[in-house]
């Protein structure tokens, strides 16, 4: 077909019984042989010739494919546009013409295109329920972009209402409900019931539900086993069991991040990169985010001696890479968290694989070999939560002390705060506001006369959300005011006006809190059970704080309460805290990069030792079927004193039943013989 003279190909499209696989074939064969607009035009002469044919919309279609691939956009949308009129129920069309009218920056007509495309009902059959599902899936993607929660909650319901089993489509219907302060969180319907939407939760939305460690390594395990691929086939660039040997030059790390830009993650890592000893290790940095040239990912660029951009590599092709140079230890600073590429780790392209500092919890997976915590976020009676084996450094989280602040500061009237009384700020992310968290808000509220809650603005809906709740206890609603979003340098000036930041459980402050810490507002916090529930305890301690971490929920209130009416105290803690900016644990760069590297080293020796930790995933099937069983809405996982007790009784009900095997958890062996 390659060499088909014009004439010849004239003569085949023109005969009137040229039928559309012929047509299909022959465009096939030109794409394929290089001469995609001779392909193009041959769709568009069979068309001419064929207008009554009943399957003209075909043609149209896979010519608007050719079209785009030509940089033709306006040309495939108009064949797309003919296509739909000539068949409104080709639903392939609405899919791909609103992905075009997307790319051209008209996200509404989108929208309504895609609406049109999932509204079709001519034809009920499996094929149109599923462009249909394809349909909402892509209003609600869109729509999230957009910042406009509301209206993408409605497409992912009527999307999990037909596929009640679409994990994706689940996880992102409750992140969005997070997203608005819709609570209960978890919203059964006909459809689809609480422990459907509890399984399809992804586990960093589940770290903001409730404090359950069990539950969040469960899950964990969960999302690995279910989206978390590799066949033996694609395993090709395995090197757990390669040498280590480190005769002769540096050890190698590599770090996989989305978030090396104007992300938190990008700025917590920006300095350590800086000062990694050069001389110990040699540094690669494999970038999976979105393209950026922001100054942050310029100075991270700078700043590490191999920058490897992995976002057009496949899985096999980044492992590959990652292979060829040589990486000892493979860090994950993604974990579950957005763009992550742990199917890249799943093929094994480094000895030791680590889960550090992006995502706060462990993976569940059995190729992860360490996560790196400190002794606070992971005591040792906690370690039974992980499936990696716990290693701890001084603190666990790095920090920027080049990070830029704005000279100029607001003032309290131009903020919206009252000149005189006591500003309580919490400025994690909204997600993070659960409904007991902003109960105890209000009662500090209540009991501390003139003050307000400042909050960072989300939302329309959940703005609105959060007003309307404090007044419905009794708290004017103006005493919540929201902070617009700002560049980072004129947001942490910002943070002057405030007394004290009060942390959410049980997800609480990361990047925040530091920030926090850093103006020298003081930071109170409630630890609980699990990661994320525990890392702004650890940055509070190593800020010279520790008395401002409690271990109730009454003592929380009660010491906000005791702050907030004695403005010497809180002077004198944010006194403390400019004291010790320069000296203490949290801002120490260096001590952070010197106890990496030797955590590093320390990694090495095991495995040349042989003794490499193997993740142990015993009974996680089980966990996460207690796990959602547990009244997770109605009780706070956090304040329950016999936590392990529930699961024991649980386990006990189930082992009667169906004999379950003992573990190192708290399906113990001697709980086990206890429960026979």
């Amino acid at each position: 077909m390659a060499d088909i003279d014009t004439f010849d190909l004239l003569s085949k499209l023109t005969a009137e019984g040229c039928s559309l696989g012929e047509l299909i074939t022959i465009a096939s064969e030109l794409a394929q042989a290089g001469k995609p607009q001779v392909a193009d035009q041959a769709y568009k002469i069979w068309a001419r010739f064929n207008p009554e044919h009943p399957q003209l919309c075909v043609a149209l279609f896979n010519r608007s494919v050719l079209q785009s691939a030509l940089g033709d956009n306006a040309g495939a949308a108009a064949s797309l546009e003919q296509a739909i009129t000539l068949n409104p129920d080709f639903m392939p069309a609405y899919v791909n013409l609103g992905g075009l009218q997307e790319r051209a920056g008209l996200g509404e007509l989108a929208i309504a295109t895609w609406e049109l495309g999932a509204n079709r009902s001519a034809n009920i059959n499996g094929m149109a329920v599923s462009y249909a599902f394809t349909c909402l899936k892509q209003i609600a993607r869109l729509l999230g972009d957009l910042h406009q929660p509301a209206r993408a909650e409605m497409a992912l319901q009527r999307a999990a209402d037909i596929d009640p089993n679409a994990m994706d489509v689940i996880g992102q219907l409750v992140a969005t409900r997070l997203s608005q302060c819709k609570w209960p969180v978890l919203a059964p319907s006909e459809r689809v019931s609480r422990e459907t939407l509890l399984r399809g939760v992804n586990p960093l939305s589940i770290a903001a539900y409730t404090d359950d460690p069990m539950l969040l390594l469960a899950a964990a395990n969960t999302l690995i086993e279910r989206e978390v691929k590799a066949t033996p086939e694609q395993v090709r660039a395995d090197r757990r069991d390669a040498p280590i040997d480190l005769a002769g030059r540096r050890l190698r790390i590599g770090y996989i991040s989305s978030d090396l830009r104007d992300h938190a993650v990008g700025y917590l890592m920006a300095e350590l990169f800086e000062v990694h000893d050069k001389k110990k290790v040699e540094v690669f940095a494999y970038y999976c985010g979105p393209e950026s040239s922001d100054g942050l990912n310029t100075r991270i660029r700078a700043a590490v001696e191999h920058f490897i951009d992995i976002r057009p590599m496949s899985d096999d092709e980044a492992a590959q890479r990652i292979a060829d140079d040589g990486i000892d230890i493979l860090v994950d600073v993604n974990g579950h968290t957005r763009d992550a590429r742990t199917a890249v780790f799943a093929r094994r392209p480094a000895p030791i694989l680590v889960n550090w500092l992006g995502y706060p919890g462990t993976m569940g997976s059995d190729f992860h070999h360490y996560i790196i915590a400190d002794p606070w976020i992971i005591p040792p009676e906690m370690e039974h939560y992980y499936s990696e084996a716990v290693r701890r450094i001084p603190c666990y989280q790095p920090n920027d002390r080049r990070r830029r602040v704005q000279e100029e500061c607001p003032t309290r009237a131009e903020a919206g705060l009252p000149e005189d009384g006591f500003v309580f700020c919490c400025f994690n992310g909204v997600q993070k506001i659960t409904p007991h968290v902003f109960d105890r808000w209000m009662q500090i509220l209540k009991r501390t006369p003139g003050s307000v809650l400042w909050l960072l603005d989300s939302n329309p809906e959940a703005n609105a959300r959060l007003r309307d709740s404090a007044e419905a206890k009794g708290v004017d609603r103006t005493r919540i005011v929201f902070a617009p979003k700002l560049q980072n340098a004129y947001h942490l000036a910002r943070y002057r006006l405030a007394d004290l930041f009060l942390d959410t459980t049980p997800y609480g402050a990361h990047t925040t809190a530091s920030d926090a810490l850093w103006m020298a507002v003081p930071v109170l916090t409630w630890s609980g059970r699990s990661f994320a529930s525990r890392v702004c305890g650890s940055l509070v301690r190593s800020a010279g704080l520790p008395e401002m971490v409690v271990d109730s929920g009454e003592a929380y209130v009660e010491k906000a309460v005791e702050i907030g009416a004695d403005r010497e105290k809180a002077r004198a803690l944010r006194a403390t805290l400019e004291a010790n900016r320069d000296s203490c644990v949290l801002f120490n760069m260096d001590l952070l990069a010197d106890s990496l590297e030797t955590l590093y080293g320390e990694m090495v020796a095991e495995y040349q030792a042989g003794g490499r930790p193997s993740p142990d995933l015993t009974n996680l099937d089980v966990y996460m079927n207690v796990g959602l069983e547990l009244d997770q809405d109605q009780r706070e996982m956090q304040a329950v004193e016999d936590y392990e007790g529930l699961y024991r009784q649980a386990l006990a009900r189930r082992h009667k039943l169906r004999s379950i095997p003992a573990d190192n958890r708290i399906w113990t062996p001697d709980a086990r013989r206890t429960a026979v």
